[in-house]
């Protein structure tokens, strides 16, 4: 066993104590609405950078420059920034619009009594489109509670239901910046990811569909009111959902998505040509800050590999956890105490990419395999954080109408991250992986 630096994690136990204690002051203690985000993330990544650089004196500060600038020049972190940047833009093209022409096309065809059923298949396919849970949310959320207050169905459970369906496009999208973080950190195809993926993912979105039912039979309901909408800003989304799981180059299938998305947009007189342009610069500067950590975790990650860090977190998962379904737990857990520590489930993949690396080749996990319990997982812990941005921005979408609700009474109807978490064990444990 390779002799490791314990000392050499400090960075990382920094950025956890900066970053959670301040988020959790501001949420919490002097209770500023979406507190955690109030953060800095950014400038926390920078001073655990700062404290990276003090360490291992016996290494020139050029030289540790050197390091960085490898760390962040490695094709996977390359690849991922113009992933980010074009799937910012795409999201930056459909707009809101498409998205709520999904769900009020589904209403208008469905029986009131299947409404939240409707709900939560409207959000798995609009965070898959889409690939971004926090922008489902915002924009079904409003949805939901309407049903809710016209149908009389329960409120947390229409809240529940849509952060349930958003998370199954987190994990699952192509666009997705989990996906494209999990699958080019470990070095995959997303559509190697998406087929390991879906087999976890289905059996979950089943379960959770049928929970829902059950509780919609019982439910006392009144007839619904819905929207217009135009089926043709749909087209985009298939394009790039169908291109994705036909295994077309990820580059091509965004830039088909944004060119048909433009066009179809100034066709139908949507959106003018500067205010697409102007969306097209507000999608890419969603991506800025997300993009901004990347490269700030691959510096920090190549110094800490550098002092022998990840060396000593491997020889200690290594203790604890035995054989290559004890690793598969092992890469789980690590994602997820991440996540807990950022709330941010990006970042938390970023953050354990390397070190998940490091242990997939000692426990002989295959590269899709492991993206796709990073993605996962990190999904799981996200969805059912109460200082979580999906969580927060349901609650904000709820009280902006008038209605207040609690997180835990969200929580309770959070099935589908319970049901994945289930079905990602059994997949793990029982399921033996099929070789490619």
């Amino acid at each position: 066993m390779k002799k490791g630096n314990a000392w050499a994690l400090l960075p990382i136990g920094i950025f956890i104590a900066l970053y959670l204690g301040l988020g959790i002051t501001f949420e919490y203690i002097m209770e500023i609405p979406m507190g955690f985000y109030k953060v800095p993330i950014v400038v926390i990544f920078v001073i655990a950078l700062l404290f990276a650089c003090l360490q291992n004196r016996g290494v020139k500060f050029e030289e540790k420059l050197a390091l960085m600038g490898r760390g962040v020049g490695d094709q996977n972190i390359i690849t991922m920034l113009l992933i980010f940047l074009l799937a910012g833009i795409f999201v930056g093209v459909v707009g809101r619009s498409s998205a709520e022409s999904v769900a009020y096309f589904v209403l208008s065809i469905v029986p009131p009594r299947f409404a939240v059923c409707v709900l939560f298949l409207v959000s798995c396919f609009v965070s898959t489109a889409m690939g971004t849970s926090v922008g489902t949310i915002t924009l079904i959320t409003p949805i939901a509670v309407a049903i809710s207050v016209t149908s009389g169905f329960s409120l947390p459970l229409c809240v529940g239901t849509v952060v349930g369906g958003a998370m199954f496009g987190d994990n699952l999208s192509f666009v997705s910046d989990t996906t494209i973080a999990a699958c080019n950190g470990q070095g995959c195809k997303m559509k190697d990811k998406f087929r390991t993926n879906f087999a976890i993912v289905l059996p979950a979105a089943i379960v959770t569909l049928v929970l829902i039912l059950v509780l919609s039979l019982r439910a006392d309901i009144r007839p619904l009111e819905t929207k217009p909408y135009d089926l043709v800003q749909i087209i985009p989304y298939l394009l790039v959902l169908v291109g994705g799981i036909i295994g077309i180059n990820v580059f091509l299938t965004l830039l088909v998505g944004i060119v048909t998305g433009a066009v179809i947009m100034l066709a139908t007189g949507a959106v003018s040509f500067p205010s697409l342009l102007e969306n097209m610069g507000g999608g890419v500067s969603g991506m800025l800050e997300t993009s901004m950590v990347a490269v700030l975790v691959a510096a920090l990650c190549a110094l800490i590999r550098e002092a022998g860090g990840f060396q000593a977190l491997l020889n200690g998962i290594r203790r604890v956890f035995r054989g290559r379904r004890g690793g598969q737990l092992g890469i789980g857990l690590l994602v997820g105490l991440m996540d807990i520590a950022t709330a941010n489930n990006t970042v938390a993949i970023v953050m354990a990419n390397p070190i998940a690396t490091e242990m997939a080749k000692e426990y002989g996990i295959s590269p899709r395999k492991t993206a796709s319990i990073l993605d996962t997982f990190s999904c799981i812990f996200q969805g059912v954080l109460p200082y979580g941005a999906q969580m927060l921005v349901a609650l904000s979408a709820a009280n902006v109408l008038g209605i207040s609700i609690s997180a835990f009474d969200v929580i309770s109807h959070l099935f589908y991250p319970m049901m994945l978490l289930l079905s990602s064990l059994a997949f793990m444990f029982f399921v033996p992986e099929r070789k490619k």
